[in-house]
């Protein structure tokens, strides 16, 4: 009765891995107990979210390395991975929401969230035309939410504007408006096929993780170019951004407890030193009490079967 924050299934959202074939399941090292899905399976987590309570998917494509290259054009592809799981999802579960990441990394040769020129330096206004098109591309396919991760200064302002002018009026953005970078995010590119890819680092463009007010003002520009949502990505190492961004702008925030977040309790409670159960609900809790709507994580389907108990 005293509980000042409560958690329920649909608070989560749950990342899910897509790979090429049927039948398949892909089990992800150094991420214990996730897998790549094709795409008949990932109507079949679709399902279980549905089951579960849990609202939404955010799909993450594992391209082929033949189809990756310099200019990430498989983004554009309307029959790509991603849109087929797109479409499979919404006939299966239209019920359950898609979100989509918007980004070229799974797509590039080089592992960049952009196009990157001669000496490797990502060009922030040249990615952000082929991200207004890997949109486009997924709304057209029936995405509810796409979600550019990218980091590039007025990608939203120019997304938002695409999507209102080709009549996709009632597709949200969340955008990564807070996305450091993090020494978090490795077991990720084990899942999307971008380890050992990347030439340099991201640090160009996404954020430094000793700036606290400059996550303040990524968030008010993409808020101001017409973000229906904003996240904070990584989580737990970021929760004081997530109750600054919460109480400056009273929207609803999102954060993302990433992979190196959840490969961290899973080490835990591979080693003895701690219960599965009473960490996810523990972190899930504080992601809720420092100001956020929702929260993207691997642990969603485990952790809406412990709520139901």
């Amino acid at each position: 009765m005293h509980a000042e924050n409560v958690l329920t299934p649909a608070d989560l959202i749950w990342p899910l891995f897509v790979t090429e074939g049927r039948g398949v399941e892909e089990p992800i090292a150094s991420l214990p107990g996730v897998s790549r899905w094709s795409l008949d399976k990932i109507v079949e987590r679709g399902r279980e979210a549905r089951d579960a309570g849990i609202p939404c998917i955010a799909l993450f494509p594992n391209t082929q390395p033949d189809r990756r290259t310099e200019d990430g054009r498989e983004a554009l592809n309307p029959d790509n991975l991603m849109c087929q799981a797109i479409r499979a999802l919404k006939d299966a579960v239209p019920e359950v929401g898609v979100l989509t990441d918007v980004a070229l990394d799974p797509y590039t040769s080089h592992g960049h969230d952009g196009l990157v020129d001669a000496a490797g330096y990502v060009k922030n206004d040249a990615t952000a035309d082929v991200l207004i098109g890997q949109a486009l591309t997924q709304a057209d396919a029936g995405a509810d939410i796409v979600a550019p991760s990218d980091m590039m200064d007025g990608r939203i302002g120019l997304i938002r504007s695409a999507l209102e002018e080709a009549g996709h009026h009632n597709v949200q953005i969340m955008s990564y408006a807070a996305k450091y970078a993090s020494a978090f995010y490795g077991p990720f590119r084990d899942a999307v096929g971008s380890r050992g890819l990347l030439k340099g680092d991201k640090k160009t463009y996404q954020m430094d993780h000793a700036n606290a007010e400059e996550a303040l003002r990524e968030v008010a520009l993409d808020l101001d170019e017409g973000a229906d949502t904003v996240m904070v990505k990584p989580g737990l190492p970021y929760l004081d951004i997530v109750r600054r961004v919460k109480e400056r702008f009273e929207v609803p925030v999102f954060a993302y407890q990433v992979s190196g977040e959840y490969a961290m309790i899973e080490a835990s409670v591979a080693a003895g030193a701690g219960d599965r159960d009473a960490l996810v609900l523990e972190t899930l809790m504080a992601f809720k009490r420092a100001g956020c709507s929702g929260v993207l994580t691997y642990h969603a389907l485990h952790a809406a079967r412990v709520l139901a108990r």
